[in-house]
C-alpha cells in the first residue's frame, strides 16, 4: 500500500499545524526575564503600602483644607471685601 498525493498533502498539513502550535508554546526561556511569584508579591505589597500612605496623607490634607476654608469664610464675614471696616 503506497501513499497517494492526498495522503502526502494531509501529512504535510498536519506537520504545518504541529509546527505552528509549537511556535506558540511558552517556554521557560521565554519567562526568565519575569519576576518570580515571591518578587511580584513583594513589589505589590510595597506599592500597596505606598498607596495606603498616600490615602492617609490625602485625608489629612483634606481635613486641613476644610478647616482653612471654614476659617476664611468666617474672616470674610467679619471683613467684607477683604478690608477692615473703618466706620
Amino acid at each position: 500500500m503506497s501513499l497517494t498525493n492526498k495522503d502526502l498533502n494531509n501529512i504535510k498539513d498536519l506537520i504545518k499545524v504541529t509546527i505552528s502550535e509549537d511556535e506558540t508554546l511558552v517556554r521557560k526561556d521565554d519567562l526568565k526575564y519575569l519576576p518570580t511569584k515571591d518578587d511580584f508579591y513583594e513589589q505589590t505589597v510595597k506599592i500597596l503600602k505606598k498607596l495606603d500612605n498616600l490615602e492617609g496623607s490625602m485625608d489629612i490634607v483634606s481635613e486641613r483644607q476644610s478647616k482653612h476654608s471654614d476659617q476664611i469664610e468666617a474672616l470674610e464675614k467679619i471683613h467684607p471685601n477683604g478690608m477692615h471696616s473703618l466706620s
